[in-house]
């Protein structure tokens, strides 16, 4: 009777550490499962933050230490006037399909950054790029709180290549709704769109814009044109406005 009384205890603790091992499998398996879906993050270091901006530099993983040609011209010398000039330039037109078009006409176009954006990123880009290396690209985040949990984001990105200054504009004017669980994106990734783009980037003057090849799909979808190539040998940068001179009192 001992026996079997012993042979029970020795069979329902074995049971238990059975258990034990199972949940502590189930525990690490399902660790291991949320690491594996964690978002990397990009190495960057910051330049300029504010609660609601920012302009950093990020590797740029399309740069091969071992193939020099694709390295970036950096550190780049452009000043804070000629990126005001290049940053006033950038014009936005909604992209509209042939029946919006032939419906609508053509949006106009308006310009991509407000003038208090212009004079925020004229400076920080500027000492961006005197910091950067051959591998960094820098990047920019803009946004407009609406309420708690939305709101207005504009970001992208900049590098010099040779002669050609490279603008990608991920986002511009998106509502983003700040979601209560979950990873932030649109901070984290600035040069990635957070919802479907139906933008166009341009320039003026155009005689500065190197046409940048781009597919049937991706013309239809606007996302053949969130990149603007610039030959910044013909960006002017215009003269500083002179104060009136006031004439003599006779």
């Amino acid at each position: 009777m001992k026996g079997d009384e012993l042979s029970i205890k020795q069979h329902a603790r074995g049971h238990y550490r059975s258990r034990i091992t199972h949940h502590v499998s189930l525990g690490a398996l399902l660790c291991a499962l949320l690491a594996a879906c964690a978002i990397p993050q990009v190495p960057s270091r910051t330049v300029y933050e504010d609660p609601v901006n920012y302009v950093r530099l990020e590797e740029d993983p399309g740069v091969l230490p071992e193939w020099p040609p694709g390295h970036h011209a950096h550190p780049a010398a452009i000043g804070a006037e000629r990126l005001r000039a290049i940053l006033s330039g950038l014009k936005i037109q909604e992209h509209r399909v042939a029946l919006q078009r032939w419906v609508q006409g053509e949006a106009p176009l308006v310009p991509a950054f407000h003038d208090d954006e212009v004079a925020l990123l004229a400076v920080q880009l500027a000492e961006a790029l005197a910091q950067a290396t051959y591998n960094e690209r820098v990047t920019f985040y803009l946004s407009q709180p609406q309420t708690m949990a939305r709101r207005v984001i504009t970001s992208g990105g900049i590098y010099v290549h040779g002669t050609e200054l490279h603008v990608v504009l991920g986002n511009w004017q998106i509502i983003y709704g700040i979601p209560t669980y979950g990873m932030i994106y649109d901070r984290r990734y600035p040069m990635r769109p957070t919802a479907a783009k139906g933008f166009n980037i341009f320039f003026q003057p155009s005689e500065a814009v190197i046409p940048v090849k781009s597919s049937w799909l991706d013309d239809l979808l606007a996302n053949g044109k969130d990149e603007m190539v610039l030959d910044l040998s013909k960006i002017q940068v215009p003269p500083p406005a002179q104060a009136p001179v006031a004439s003599p009192v006779s």
